[in-house]
């Protein structure tokens, strides 16, 4: 059996009993070690579990599941993600390869950060396309995103903007040169991001381009949700660049309409000034 287990948000105590229960039973147990991070490491998880972990990098992942999938047929291996195994990113490939290989797979779901931002007053039902923004390079600057979020508020929808994580990434220089040397983590942070959403801005502004999203946009901002020390900040977009919300993992959220309901929820975790630019659509509908 393969078993595809969410580890929930915060620490190691995050997972469910049923996942534990698993893990325990499983002759190999792998950690998905690339599309998000817990607030502890590999150590803490193997000694709450009380087994040991082998980290599986995307190269793992995508150019050797059958390795994970080695002998999944007559005994028990477990695939950890952080958040839930079909949250944010999902692992169908490797679902498809055990189907394809006759291994029975089994799906322990936990919290990810596409229910939990809910925590921000935003109702989940009031959520559009989610949206991945990527950290630029000095010659590429990607601005999908920005389109997608303009849709997304055009329908008077939330987008939940999920941040750039860099693991074990290497520089072009040494891709070129085959050399097995890998960057520092970086992890995008909401200031970060929140800054590449207004240059686009103001380059559509340049061209004479109809705005989505201003500087002015009420935005929450989110950090390290489901860890004891989670951050979240209502603000306008000019305001985020500005704001620290510590250390990783950060997500953005750029509003739709909103409900008086929202809006009261809003103002417990607003800046200052943050919705003062909220105009009255209609008596139950607001927008910035």
């Amino acid at each position: 059996m393969l078993y595809l287990i969410g580890l929930g948000l915060g620490d190691a105590a995050d997972i469910t009993v049923k996942g534990l229960e698993a893990v325990r039973s499983c002759t190999r147990v792998y950690l998905e070690a690339y599309t998000s991070v817990l607030t502890v490491g590999k150590e803490a998880l193997e000694q709450y579990y009380g087994k040991e972990l082998i980290l599986a990098d995307r190269d793992l992942v995508e150019q050797g599941a059958a390795e994970i999938l080695r002998d999944a047929d007559v005994t028990d291996v477990a695939f950890l993600v952080v958040g839930d195994p079909f949250g944010a990113t999902t692992h169908s490939d490797l679902v498809l390869r055990a189907v394809n290989a006759g291994i029975p797979y089994k799906v322990i779901h936990n919290a990810s950060i596409m229910n939990a931002v809910g925590c921000c007053g935003l109702q989940l039902y009031n959520f559009g396309e989610t949206v991945s923004v990527v950290f630029w390079t000095e010659t590429w600057k990607p601005e999908s995103f920005y389109d997608k979020i303009c849709k997304n508020r055009t329908a008077g929808l939330h987008t939940l903007c999920l941040l750039d994580i860099k693991v074990k990434e290497q520089s072009v220089e040494n891709m070129m040169r085959g050399k097995k040397i890998y960057e520092p983590p970086r992890f995008m942070t909401v200031s970060q991001a929140a800054d590449q959403l207004i240059q686009i801005i103001q380059g559509r502004r340049a061209e004479g381009a109809e705005l989505g999203v201003t500087e002015d946009t009420v935005c929450v901002g989110v950090a390290r949700l489901g860890a004891d020390d989670q951050k979240v900040c209502t603000a306008t977009l000019r305001q985020l660049v500005s704001h620290d919300l510590g250390g990783p993992l950060h997500s953005l959220v750029i509003t739709g309409r909103l409900h008086p309901l929202e809006v009261d929820m809003l103002r417990v975790t607003a800046e200052p000034m943050a919705l003062q630019h909220l105009q009255t659509v209609d008596s139950s509908t607001f927008w910035s």
